[in-house]
């Protein structure tokens, strides 16, 4: 499952490389013309849903092994709520949760919550192309799966 899906791309990427049933979840569904289209140039199909981040519920988890997204953390009121989503996520039977942004501090406080509780680690990222970018990835899981090394 991809939140905050946009027009895709992380999701399609899933689809197309690792054979991966996405849902993309956004809650503006202008964004899904866009993703469509963008699937079906990748020959790939992406389930689509309209929820912001509280309605996503247990029951939409429960079948979802990996939950990805992709600067989804822009503003602090956002910060609770990707908790509770991310525990939720969690409680569901999630295996992983993996989050990467610019290195926001609405991003930086979600990620020092489930470093501190354990479940969670940051890492480093940095892309050379087309130009030199970076930021930071939170992986949240099981301890075994969230180790740095994986």
């Amino acid at each position: 499952m991809e939140l905050g899906c946009g027009w895709g791309l992380a999701g399609i990427y899933c689809a197309k490389k690792h054979a991966a049933l996405v849902t993309a979840v956004d809650i503006d569904p202008e964004v899904f013309p866009y993703l469509k289209l963008h699937a079906n140039l990748n020959q790939v199909r992406i389930a689509t849903m309209k929820k912001g981040f509280a309605g996503v519920t247990g029951e939409h988890l429960k079948a979802i092994d990996v939950l990805i997204g992709s600067d989804i953390c822009f503003w602090d009121e956002l910060i609770d709520q990707l908790k509770r989503l991310f525990l939720r996520a969690l409680r569901a039977g999630v295996r992983q949760v993996i989050i990467a942004d610019p290195g926001r501090s609405s991003f930086e406080k979600i990620g020092e919550y489930f470093v501190r509780n354990g479940s969670g680690v940051m890492l480093d990222w940095t892309a050379q192309r087309p130009r030199r970018s970076q930021g930071r990835i939170l992986r949240i899981g099981s301890i075994d799966n969230t180790s740095a090394s994986g």
